[in-house]
C-alpha cells in the first residue's frame, strides 16, 4: 500500500509539477499544500494542470494564488455552478447557513483555522466553509472533536434561529451525516 503523501511530500510534488508553469510571486506552494490533504500526486498534478488552464483563460502569463485557489476548489468540489438560479430567500439563507459555521468554528478552541466561506454553488453544496489545517492530523483531541461537533451542527442552527423552526431546510443533511461520522469515531 502506498499511504498518500503528508504536507512536506505534497509540497514537493506540487513544486515538481510547478516547474512546468510560471507562477506569480504571491504563489506559496507550502500553504496549498495545507489545503490539500488527503490529495495524492495525481490530484496534485491535476491541480497545477487546472490552475494553468485557469489563468490561460484569463490570458494571463503567470499563474497566481488566486487560479490555484480555484483549481483547488474545483478539483476537491467540482465547478462553481454560477448559472445555478437561486432566489434571494435561498441565498439569504445559505449565506446564514454557511455564516453560524463560521461564527462557531471561529470561537471554538482547537478548532482548524478558517480558510473561507462561500455561497456560490460547487457540486450538491450551495455553499461551504473551508478549513485550512496548520499541519497534517495523524489524531484528535476530545476537545478539537467536540469544537468540530458544534461548528457542523452551527448551521442548522443559524437557519433555525433567523428564519425560525419552519423554514429550516434540508442544507444541512451533510452536516449531520459528517456529525454522525465524527461521533462514532470518538466512540469506537
Amino acid at each position: 500500500v502506498v499511504s498518500l503523501p503528508d504536507i512536506i511530500g505534497r509540497e514537493k510534488i506540487l513544486k515538481v509539477h510547478a516547474k512546468k508553469i510560471s507562477m506569480a510571486p504571491d504563489v506559496n506552494l507550502r500553504i496549498i499544500a495545507r489545503g490539500t490533504p488527503g490529495f495524492s500526486g495525481a490530484d496534485l498534478a491535476n491541480l497545477v494542470n487546472e490552475a494553468a488552464l485557469l489563468a490561460a483563460r484569463k490570458n494571463k502569463r503567470i499563474v497566481t494564488y488566486q487560479e490555484f485557489e480555484e483549481a483547488k476548489d474545483k478539483v476537491m468540489m467540482g465547478a462553481e455552478r454560477r448559472s445555478m438560479v437561486m432566489s434571494d430567500e435561498e441565498k439569504k439563507l445559505t449565506a446564514y447557513h454557511e455564516a453560524g459555521h463560521a461564527l462557531v468554528a471561529m470561537n471554538c478552541p482547537e478548532h482548524t483555522p478558517i480558510h473561507k466561506a462561500t455561497i456560490i454553488p460547487r457540486g450538491r453544496a450551495l455553499g461551504m466553509v473551508q478549513f485550512l489545517p496548520e499541519r497534517d492530523k495523524l489524531s484528535t483531541k476530545i476537545l478539537e472533536a467536540k469544537s468540530h461537533l458544534c461548528s457542523a451542527l452551527s448551521g442548522r442552527m443559524a437557519e433555525e434561529l433567523i428564519f425560525g423552526k419552519d423554514k429550516v431546510t434540508s442544507g444541512a443533511a451533510s452536516d449531520i451525516q459528517h456529525v454522525t461520522n465524527l461521533a462514532r469515531k470518538m466512540v469506537t
